[in-house]
């Protein structure tokens, strides 16, 4: 079972959802990088469930704690081992996912494969392993605020349901995004998508939308021109997570309309420095990063778990009918913000350090 993530920079995820507790093995990240629990807690506070009325009620203050790789507030080179306690565990809320699969979960197909299952919550396959993924991204975060202090990566809501918002990406401001639950662009608008979030759980159902993500002063040079190519990477990255179905980057699916004189980016000069006046590429070509901002969106499907009863089948074939139990979010776009921004930064990571070793020279 692939529990681990990149090359050089490498995350392991561990835990359960109900289990004892969930972390993450963090192996590869530079010595003296200036790190504490303190610089991991608020990122795991913008992923952890009962934040807002909008997402599951489990009540998990998902406080970490560092159990090896940091010495005097630094990392020493070695693997960096976090773990976050499951407090708030209610695995008897589970009991009928027993012995019926879960439409659209991974019950079916986890049974199928290994021939058992944790049905306490999903178990592995449930979306509390992403903090582990967060942890990771968070020690990758501190990394490049001392090797690549230009680097910022913005991430989003576009759009919950039906409702899009028409932000510039390049106009998105962090410090807005979080301002307000949905982690909408916009805050003024964000009161009417909090309304349609609330009115579609009242009907017990769920809805899904996109997630954006703008990555700011980029170094030229990252990523490799064939199968490991930053977007491609990029891809699997965010197609790892829960409930994700869509990647698409710069023009995306637009793109496929278009003519090439008018998707081309054309370059310029701007002193020195090679720029393009559109970025239709969304800042990689030929899979390494040119520089601009690297922009791209992520399809989550609507939650799964919804309060209405629907048709499946049981664990002995027979035919059964069930209506979910549990805490769960009715969107799961909020919470997929920080997630979506941590693999980003693992991906970044990973290739950061990829070329420094490649090339000697470290990109600032």
């Amino acid at each position: 079972m692939g529990n681990t993530f990149g090359h050089l920079y490498r995350v392991t995820t561990w835990g359960e959802s109900h289990g004892g507790g969930v972390g993450a093995v963090v192996d590869g990240c530079p010595p003296q990088i200036a790190l504490s629990e303190k610089d991991l807690q608020p990122d795991l506070d913008r992923r952890r469930p009962g934040q807002s009325k909008i997402v599951t009620p489990r009540k998990e203050a998902d406080r970490c704690e560092i159990l090896s790789g940091v010495f005097g507030g630094k990392t020493l080179g070695t693997p960096i081992s976090v773990w976050v306690k499951n407090e708030d565990a209610r695995p008897e809320a589970y009991r009928e996912m027993e012995t019926m699969f879960r439409p659209s979960h991974a019950d079916y197909t986890y049974q199928a494969k290994y021939g058992i299952r944790n049905w306490q919550g999903g178990g592995r396959t449930s979306a509390r392993e992403t903090i582990g993924r967060v942890i990771g991204g968070s020690i990758a975060k501190k990394m490049f605020h001392q090797l690549a202090p230009r680097l910022s990566v913005t991430t989003f809501v576009r759009q919950v349901g039906t409702v899009v918002s028409r932000m510039d990406a390049g106009r998105v401001d962090m410090r807005e995004v979080e301002s307000n639950p949905v982690r909408w662009p916009d805050a003024k608008e964000a009161a009417q998508v909090v309304k349609l979030i609330e009115r579609v759980r009242s009907e017990g159902d769920s809805l899904g939308g996109l997630v954006e993500c703008v990555v700011r002063g980029c170094p030229v040079g990252l990523g490799e021109p064939v199968f490991d190519r930053l977007e491609a990477d990029l891809a699997k990255a965010v197609m790892s997570l829960p409930a994700s179905k869509g990647f698409e980057i710069g023009s995306g699916f637009a793109g496929a309309g278009m003519r090439g004189s008018e998707h081309n980016d054309e370059f310029y000069l701007e002193g020195k420095k090679v720029r393009t006046r559109t970025n239709r590429s969304g800042g990689i070509q030929g899979g390494i990063s040119n520089g601009e901002d690297i922009v791209f969106r992520v399809a989550f499907k609507p939650v799964a778990t919804i309060a209405k009863m629907q048709k499946t089948v049981d664990v002995k074939g027979r035919r059964a009918e069930l209506k979910a139990r549990g805490r769960h979010d009715p969107c799961v776009l909020p919470r997929a913000v920080p997630m979506v921004e941590a693999m980003t930064l693992l991906v970044l990571a990973d290739h950061y350090l990829r070329d420094r070793a490649q090339t000697g020279s470290p990109r600032k």
